[in-house]
């Protein structure tokens, strides 16, 4: 039997001695290293009055200066660099820029003082601080501030100068062959970049040439994305590809297959048919095999019977999928043929459902006659154009407004008398009462229940008394019902004098009783005065004589085809007076010239005087 002694606490011993040994060299190197940089730090200590060796701010160098003598030193060089440009350059251009065009101010007070504490602390701290500083430097750069608009515009004038935008590879027919053309790279300003060297270089108090930050504006694309459309252009040019239609179609050659296709380019990979000439290709396609469907509609024959005109499908060109097709004959090698997409267009109104709709015959038409002027005309027939050809659903009720919308401008109405707050004036849409009244009088001879009607202000007499309708947007409006079961087809016909509102359906055969009381006068027409300054004081001219407010009204009854009642109903019109306008003369008359003077008696003249006496001759002896 063996014995294995152990060596255990032995080994450990020994272990422990090496761990023992290897702290104390440890605490001895610490020691020497900590009593070195102490030292060190002592030797470098220097004062904390002047700043550390090695220190820069804007570039100038201020070691061992007091922070007073710092600041002194860096105000004077700023304004005597103020007005010395500062040159930028970039991609072999350069700009002389002045810094007090874009330099507010500069602090330098701040910038010594983050100097300062480059050097600060206790004892040997310092000292180590300032040999770091000594030895990798220590470049203050000042804040400031500046015009942002003026670093604005130099920047993009920088960008002008510089910015080269890349080219991207790109396919093209070099006769009839596509050949790929190389991209290039292109160059920007680092705008981020460029505006703080920018304004170091402006604050900096040396003037040595600053280089402007670029960046390389890389292509997305290489030569190499483009070689799959490259083979695909070879293919699609390899021979012509015809275009079925039925029993026809067209012929593309290789030229015009080349005319079609939009070859790959600004970053690009697709070969395309696109482009203008592809545009009017499709056009012409979608022209010569489009047409609309037509909906079924109605003809009015003989005797007012009305029959179903049949409705057409139409033709439509799936553009997607014809050129999905086209492309696809391109692409291929030995498949060049490639057939239009056609797609039915079926009608709204079929053919069934037009019959199922039951416009047979007539229901009930009205005829007025007009004139006027020729707004008021071409009001007249605009109006008779927009309610016409509208069909009205079994139970619906049909409204004007709704159905014209409002009378505007935009829509072409004109301004035509019009009677405005019980007065005769002019106003857009005048005469369009006159297709009210008429499509009214339709619908009562028809024998249909109208659910909305107000008279006119005025009477007029040339309406059915008491079966005019006033219509006046959106408030005032014409409203009547179709009860009959099956759908109302209005109609409007207007000549130069007469205008035919009628409602085709399915005949009802109703009879219609009228009872219209006598137009009673309810009072007299006021008298309205207008002062003529043309007029002398005391005369009067009658301009309008006026009409008296008068009441009707008109009971109507109808009766079904067996002779059953159906409505009895009454309506009760009110029209106001229209005032008798008498002009007065407010102009003073004339004061009567004054009498002539009395005739004065003519006076005879006075005697001429006698004529002078000559004295006699004298005698001999005179």
């Amino acid at each position: 039997m063996s014995v294995r002694v152990a060596h255990l606490p032995r080994d450990r011993r020994r272990r422990r001695a090496r761990v023992r040994l290897l702290w104390q060299w440890s605490l001895f190197v610490a020691i020497v290293v900590m009593f070195g940089a102490i030292a060190l730090g002592l030797a470098f200590a220097g004062s904390q009055e002047r700043l550390p060796a090695g220190t820069q701010i804007a570039g100038v160098d201020v070691s061992g200066l007091t922070a007073g003598q710092a600041r002194s030193l860096l105000e004077k060089r700023s304004r005597e660099l103020a007005s010395v440009p500062v040159v930028f350059t970039g991609a072999g251009r350069h700009w002389r820029v002045k810094p007090n065009r874009v330099v507010v101010d500069v602090d330098w007070g701040a910038a010594v003082e983050a100097a300062q504490r480059q050097g600060e602390g206790f004892g040997p701290f310092r000292g180590l601080k300032r040999l770091g500083v000594r030895v990798f430097g220590g470049e203050v750069v000042p804040t400031s501030r500046i015009y942002e608009s003026a670093v604005d515009n130099y920047m993009a004038r920088f960008a002008r100068g510089v910015d080269s935008a890349s080219v991207e590879p790109s396919l093209v027919l070099r006769g009839s062959q596509p050949e790929i053309v190389p991209g290039r790279n292109g160059r920007l300003l680092d705008r981020p970049a460029a505006e703080k060297v920018f304004v170091q270089g402006l604050t900096a108090l040396s003037r040595k040439p600053v280089a402007v930050p670029l960046k390389i504006d890389r292509t997305h694309l290489t030569t190499q994305d483009l070689a799959g459309a490259k083979v695909k252009a070879e293919t699609a040019l390899s021979g012509p590809v015809d275009v079925a239609y039925g029993p026809g179609g067209w012929h593309l050659s290789v030229a015009k297959i080349s005319r079609l296709l939009e070859f790959p380019s600004n970053g690009d990979t697709e070969l395309r048919l696109s482009g203008t000439r592809a545009d009017r290709f499709f056009a012409n396609l979608k022209k010569r095999v489009e047409h609309a469907p037509k909906d079924a509609t109605f003809a009015i024959g003989s005797r007012n019977i009305v029959r179903v005109v049949p409705a057409q499908a139409g033709r439509t060109l799936d553009m997607q999928a014809t050129t999905r097709n086209l492309m696809a004959a391109l692409l291929s090698p030995t498949s060049r043929k490639a057939n239009l997409a056609v797609t039915t267009a079926s009608p709204e109104r079929t053919t069934a459902d037009a019959r199922v709709m039951g416009i047979t015959g007539l229901v009930g038409a009205y005829e007025t006659f007009y004139g006027g002027v020729a707004n008021r005309i071409h009001n007249v027939q605009l109006v008779a154009h927009l309610i016409d050809n509208h069909f009205i659903a079994p139970d619906e009720e049909f409204s004007f407004n709704a159905t014209t919308g409002e009378r505007s401008e935009d829509k072409g109405f004109l301004e035509a008398p019009v009677i405005i707050n019980g007065e005769l004036k002019t106003g857009l849409g005048g005469g369009v009462c006159q297709v009210s009244t008429t499509t009214f009088n339709a619908a009562y001879e028809a024998g249909l229940p109208i659910t909305d009607r107000t008279n006119h202000a005025l009477y007029i007499s040339h309406y059915p008394q008491g079966r005019d309708a006033t219509v006046n947007y959106p408030d005032t409006d014409l409203k009547f019902v179709n009860d009959t079961g099956h759908w109302l087809w209005l109609r409007t016909f207007v000549s130069s004098s007469s205008l035919t509102v009628a409602l085709y359906g399915t005949p009802q055969h109703r009879k219609v009783e009228s009872e219209v009381s006598p137009l009673v006068v309810t009072g007299q027409p006021p008298v309205k005065r207008v002062p003529d300054p043309n007029l002398t004081m005391g005369a009067t001219v009658l301009d309008e004589s006026g009409s008296p407010s008068r009441s009707t009204s008109v009971r109507r009854k109808v009766f079904s085809s067996s002779g059953k009642l159906l409505y009895d109903h009454t309506w009760y019109s009110a029209y106001s007076a229209e005032p008798r306008v008498i002009r007065y003369g407010t102009k003073p008359k004339a004061e009567p010239p004054p009498p002539p003077p009395p005739p004065q008696k003519k006076k005879n003249p006075p005697p001429p005087p006698p004529p002078p006496v000559s004295p006699p001759p004298a005698g001999p002896n005179g």
